[in-house]
């Protein structure tokens, strides 16, 4: 058997594992450690596995995904994003669709403190579907811009998807963070002028709430403050450069904490909570890492990646095709699988190419968010989608997916602005030292 086909045989391995419902690192993990001892020996496959499980675990770095997670946790647990639907909807609530808008500006700013994009639309979709429903709204416009606006948890920092992108291509978390903050605004910008197109379009969709004083404006943004405090903690720490991502990702942890204790919001129950879910989260996204981990050692040994990085970047096409190319596996792959699951999977496949390419590695880790941003609110496994449906359960999952789809051209266009001007995501990184 020769490499090659050592490394199909995976693939299809795989997919029929997952297809079985295992969970996804275990499945990458059995694969990995049978291909390796296929190609190499038993014994060495055996070896691999235990040296790379402990020194993922052992990953110091890691421990900024078990932080961010606990940060968002508490953060939701303790009603931090209710100040913030509220304080968006103050000023945002006159404009026709106006509640909609809200819903993706505290989408934004709470993926500030949270990372991850189901936990982004989870959260939104407690808070501000109720309102929604109570002024008449669409119910597909309703929950379409939750799982839409949820989806920016992934991009916003600190996102979970750039902390493994990071340590996969061995590029810097802090100027991946840095890379998110631009495209996170013109995405929010661009779903809140579709949703603004579609309710002047047809005014029954998101008919406008009533004027609120200036007064009442600026009083919202009392309960704005924690979450810009904690996000001027992480980023401003890591952008001039006073502590690391992993001590930024301890100061925000901490953060929460003593804020939701000051409000006194953190009870016993609250934080048995948070710390449950953080633990269960964090395992499972580790898991993960270290089962693609595995499974990029078998296919390094069969020498897959960098024989395709050779041919791709041999095709007589422009390098911009071949990205094109590339962009649009993770799109429709995207919509099969779990965002982080596609980018663990792939990215070794198909970071060697871009290197080849001499295309910017931290452009290229926001395009692949960008992408897979679009399967997360598209049929058939469209997980933001999936869950705003289990928090509404009298509306058909059918309706939340056509909700979610006018929001594709916003990221389209998005992906499109971020290809012709890749500066909306490298300028803020080029200026870290």
């Amino acid at each position: 058997m020769t490499p090659a086909e050592a490394a199909l045989i995976g693939f299809v391995l795989l997919l029929v594992l997952l297809a079985g419902s295992m969970p996804v690192g275990f499945a990458m993990a059995i694969v990995g450690i049978i291909g390796f001892g296929l190609v190499v020996a038993p014994q060495a496959a055996f070896s691999m596995a235990t040296i790379d499980l402990y020194t993922t675990f052992a990953d110091y770095n890691l421990t900024t995904i078990p932080l961010f997670v606990l940060m968002g946790q508490v953060a939701f647990h303790t009603g931090i994003s209710r100040g913030l639907f509220n304080a968006a909807y103050q000023w945002l609530g006159r404009l026709p669709g106006g509640l909609a808008m809200s819903t993706v500006g505290a989408c934004t700013v709470f993926g500030a403190i949270c990372g991850s994009g189901p936990a982004t639309s989870a959260t939104m979709a407690a808070v501000a579907l109720p309102e929604m429903r109570r002024h008449k709204y669409d119910v597909e416009l309703a929950t379409g811009c939750v799982a839409a606006g949820g989806g920016l948890g992934m991009l916003i920092p600190p996102s979970i998807v750039f902390i493994v992108y990071a340590i996969l291509t061995e590029q810097s978390i802090g100027k991946l963070f840095m890379a998110g903050i631009g495209p996170g605004l013109l995405i929010c910008l661009l779903f809140c002028a579709v949703i603004y197109v579609e309710c002047r379009r047809r005014p029954s969709l998101g008919p406008p709430g009533p004027v609120t004083t200036w007064r009442a404006k600026f009083s919202s943004l009392r309960g704005v403050w924690e979450t810009v405090l904690l996000f001027l903690l992480v980023m401003g720490g890591m952008f001039l450069g006073f502590c690391t991502p992993t001590e930024a990702a301890a100061i925000g942890a901490a953060g929460t904490l003593l804020i939701a204790l000051g409000k006194r919001e953190l009870t016993w129950r609250k934080l048995r909570q948070c710390l449950n879910e953080t633990v269960r989260t964090s395992c499972m996204v580790l898991t993960i890492v270290a089962g693609a981990i595995i499974f990029g050692r078998f296919l390094a040994v069969t020498r897959v990646p960098t024989n395709l990085a050779t041919w791709l970047s041999g095709l007589p096409l422009p390098g911009w095709c071949i990205i094109g190319l590339i962009l649009v596996f993770f799109f429709v792959a995207g919509c099969f699988l779990d965002a982080l699951a596609l980018d663990i999977l792939t990215i070794p496949i198909f970071f060697p190419v871009i290197v080849a390419l001499h295309y910017d590695p931290i452009w290229f880790g926001v395009m692949i968010v960008v992408v897979t941003m679009m399967g997360v609110i598209t049929p058939p496994v469209g997980v933001c989608v999936y869950v705003v449906s289990g928090m509404a359960r009298d509306v058909p999952l059918e309706k939340v997916f056509r909700g979610s789809l006018p929001f594709l051209w916003a990221l389209g266009l998005a992906a499109i602005l971020l290809t012709v001007w890749p500066q909306i995501a490298t300028f803020l990184p080029g200026l870290i030292k």
